[in-house]
């Protein structure tokens, strides 16, 4: 059995019945999810397999370790990196590979969506219907715009075609000016 707390002082991490505690990672760093370590017949692992099954996809341990990482905390964007680092933080025995190739089978089952971000920056959306994004360049952040604004775009396709889906991604930046306002200095002047 595997499982993980978190106390104030960081994270017990449980295995065959001996704890080892791990101090806390900066805010910044730490995982947005922490699932129990399961593939025995907790919930958590049942839920995933059939939700791995539902999408033909074989509940392997490492798929259910990943699945479980990526649909426990609801709708996620996540990278290659963010998912391992999580994954590695919970001592689950998995290379970055394993993490990237999980993930495009995972993208090939449409169980998450691939989102390509200019140059090799590569999310992977847990949220697979038509959706818009807003990216936050200064913190590399991807998320989703409360509202679906390519709904709005009245798009119409050439002749002989269909739209199938629309992808609209917002990057954005700090205001400058909004910063600037605020310490009474304004660059406009």
């Amino acid at each position: 059995m595997f499982g993980v707390t978190e106390n104030a002082g960081g994270t017990n991490v449980e295995m065959q019945g001996v704890v080892h505690q791990k101090s806390k990672p900066p805010a910044s760093r730490r995982p947005a999810a922490r699932p129990a370590f399961d593939w025995q017949g907790g919930a958590l692992a049942r839920l995933v397999r059939e939700k791995l099954r539902s999408f033909d996809l074989r509940p392997t341990r490492q798929r259910v370790s990943l699945a479980s990482l990526l649909f426990v905390a609801g709708d996620r964007h996540v990278t290659v990196d963010q998912l391992f680092d999580e994954a590695k933080a919970l001592r689950m025995p998995l290379s970055r590979a394993t993490v990237y190739n999980t993930l495009h089978q995972f993208v090939a089952a449409g169980l998450v969506r691939e989102i390509a971000l200019y140059g090799s920056k590569v999310w992977y959306d847990t949220k697979t219907g038509s959706h818009c994004h807003f990216y936050d360049e200064a913190r590399a952040d991807l998320f989703d715009m409360p509202e679906d604004v390519a709904k709005q775009l009245a798009i119409v396709p050439p002749k002989g075609k269909r739209i199938v889906g629309v992808d609209v991604i917002v990057r954005l930046v700090d205001d400058a000016s909004e910063n600037a306002t605020e310490t009474g200095d304004d660059p406009r002047q």
